[in-house]
């Protein structure tokens, strides 16, 4: 049985809701961000238990088929943003989403628009400035670095984007030292 988990963000998180499920007694047989797979088919008071476990530790069951559909394209965005490696950031939003997910694109765009009240590129846009935010953070990289890690076509576009979105530059965000939001609060 596929299971839709809310809120699964990191691979602490993958740890943190394997450790839930086992601890219920239920046996797993692969977890990915936002998604479990259960080695058999759990009663109905199970998955009330399981979720009421699961939101003791910030998660949560997603029942509702939209939603779980929601909660997928989420994943598979914080996937591809935090977790593909340091590669170059740039990438066929569409084509990616839709593959993963083996559904049409405008579909999955139109649902995520009228649920989330924004659209899936601007959903993935946030997502890579919360990147921004982490990289500047580790001070490792310069900007020009981060740019293009993060997909962004130069410092300038960068720049223009955080800007819009954050209210500061690049440079004054790192003066500041503030912190980045959880990932699961993105959006």
């Amino acid at each position: 049985m596929l299971l839709t988990i809310r809120n699964m963000v990191c691979d602490r998180c993958k740890a943190a809701v394997w450790r839930v499920i086992t601890a219920q007694g239920l046996a797993v047989r692969h977890v990915e961000l936002g998604e479990v797979e259960l080695g058999g088919q759990p009663t109905l008071d199970d998955l009330h238990k399981l979720n009421a476990a699961l939101q003791a530790e910030g998660f949560e069951l997603v029942d509702d088929r939209d939603a779980a559909l929601i909660a997928r394209i989420k994943a598979v965005i914080v996937k591809l943003v935090h977790h593909s490696g340091d590669t170059d950031g740039r990438v066929k939003l569409a084509a990616h989403v839709a593959d993963a997910l083996h559904k049409d694109y405008s579909t999955l765009s139109a649902l995520f628009s009228q649920v989330e009240g924004i659209t899936i590129e601007h959903y993935f846009l946030l997502q890579r400035l919360e990147r921004v935010k982490e990289l500047i953070k580790y001070g490792e990289l310069n900007l020009s670095e981060i740019a293009f890690r993060t997909g962004f076509s130069s410092v300038a576009h960068l720049s223009t984007q955080f800007k819009k979105l954050t209210g500061m530059t690049p440079s004054a965000f790192k003066k500041m030292g503030q912190g980045r939001k959880e990932l699961d609060k993105v959006g």
